[in-house]
């Protein structure tokens, strides 16, 4: 998401032709450490990893942390952070998904394109964009309280569908022989070659695990999980 966001922002920033690559790399090594520093410690406290996958909410974060500082309020202090991170990555969702809205009404693509493609002359923003989508990603939410299993369809759809458009230009790029970004400002020459084929098999792989999304808890039934973009189907079998 922070490259997707560096991407949608192009307009509304100096010299994108260099900027916008650079913030996309530093999201990459800034995410990796930080989730590195994060996820080592975790794994040397980790409690039965047992008890972890029978958790009925799914999330054994607070259960690690808890079970490692013995404290709720010390569990609590710990997942403010992660809270405060989810905070700003929904605010850079719908930031990137507001300009990406606003564009596709600037050309008359989607409909009432004539209200999401006006800015707010005040606040310089796509007021009614991002409304917009703030309505849409709160019915989404709302899906959880329904089904679980259907909003776990629609996040791992919106992953395929993402990793697909990042693959989509690299696709095009490489058929037409890297023409076109001979000229840019970071070419890479035959490195660009190699790096663009390590993309597009990390997209080939990625979405497998979404596609196929098998859990077994001990006494329920066993449960697989499809989610086929732009199919959805559910099977549930008894053992």
């Amino acid at each position: 998401m922070p490259q997707l966001t560096c991407v949608r922002m192009c307009e509304e920033v100096d010299q994108p032709a260099t900027q916008v690559p650079r913030a996309m790399v530093m999201t990459i090594v800034m995410n990796t450490l930080g989730g590195l520093l994060f996820l080592i410690p975790l794994v040397f406290v980790l409690p039965d990893q047992a008890e972890l996958a029978a958790l009925a909410s799914g999330q054994p974060v607070p259960v690690i942390l808890k079970s490692a500082v013995g404290s709720s309020g010390g569990a609590f202090g710990l997942l403010v952070p992660l809270l405060v991170l989810g905070i700003l990555c929904g605010t850079a969702c719908t930031t990137a998904s507001s300009r990406a809205t606003w564009a596709f009404a600037r050309d008359g693509a989607i409909p009432g394109s004539k209200w999401w493609k006006q800015v707010n002359e005040k606040l310089d923003v796509p007021f009614n964009a991002m409304m917009l989508l703030m309505v849409v990603e709160i019915l989404l939410g709302l899906i959880y309280f329904g089904s679980a299993a259907a909003f776990n369809a629609f996040s791992g759809i919106g992953v395929i569908c993402l990793t697909m458009s990042y693959a989509t230009p690299i696709v095009v790029s490489v058929l037409d022989s890297r023409k076109k970004v001979v000229h840019g400002s970071f070419h890479l020459g035959a490195l660009g070659w190699f790096c663009n084929f390590v993309a597009l098999g990390m997209t080939l792989l990625l979405p497998f695990p979404f596609l196929i999304l098998t859990s077994i808890q001990h006494g329920a039934p066993w449960q697989s999980r499809y989610s086929v973009c732009p199919h959805i189907s559910q099977s549930r079998h008894p053992r």
